[in-house]
């Protein structure tokens, strides 16, 4: 006898807190669909991204932990991101039809500061985004050679690799952030 208007409630309750979210789909099948982005757009977008990412870690790290080393054998935070931002040069100037930076990582002693280090990050990121603007989309299928394995790619093929190789050294840049006892911004709560 109980149960009767027990499940009447639930029932009512349930199709009330249903009645929102049937409105919402029905707005987002009317909506318009959201055109997919041009080539370069897309490329843009990832490449922006993850400079984001990389750019805020540069800037929250503490400077008395930038050279932080989770073992003697790896780099330090400060050389971590100094290496990352110089590879994207391997992109940037070969899509700018000029040759791939002479050296794989540049020496941190000529960034005396984090400020310095962070100049040099965000520097990297804006000239790769104006070197895929510049490009456009037709640009982004015309065809590099990659002087590591002497193939021929894409354009966008070679800015992927490099968003990606970003994404690596920001993975592994969270893991210093933990093993130094501190909440990467990315993982912290979205205010």
């Amino acid at each position: 006898m109980m149960k009767a208007p027990f499940l009447a409630v639930a029932i009512l309750a349930a199709a009330t807190l249903a009645l929102p979210a049937r409105a919402q789909d029905a707005m987002k099948k009317d909506a318009a669909v959201k055109p997919a982005p041009s080539p370069s757009q897309a490329v843009l977008e990832s490449w922006n991204d993850v400079g984001r990412k990389l750019i805020a870690m540069a800037e929250d790290f503490p400077e008395d932990k930038y050279d932080f080393k989770p073992t003697p054998a790896q780099r330090g935070f400060a050389a971590q991101l100094l290496h990352a931002a110089n590879a994207n040069y391997y992109f940037t100037n070969l899509a700018m039809g000029q040759k791939p930076p002479a050296e794989e990582d540049p020496k941190r002693d000529q960034f005396k500061s984090k400020a310095d280090v962070v100049a040099f990050v965000k520097k990297a990121f804006a000239d790769g985004a104006a070197a895929i603007k510049a490009k456009g989309d037709k640009g982004m299928s015309e065809l590099v050679v990659d002087p590591g394995s002497h193939q021929q790619m894409r354009v966008s093929d070679l800015a992927y690799g490099l968003i990606e190789h970003d994404g690596e050294h920001y993975g592994q840049l969270a893991v210093y952030y933990r093993l130094a006892g501190l909440v990467p911004p990315e993982s912290r709560p979205k205010k």
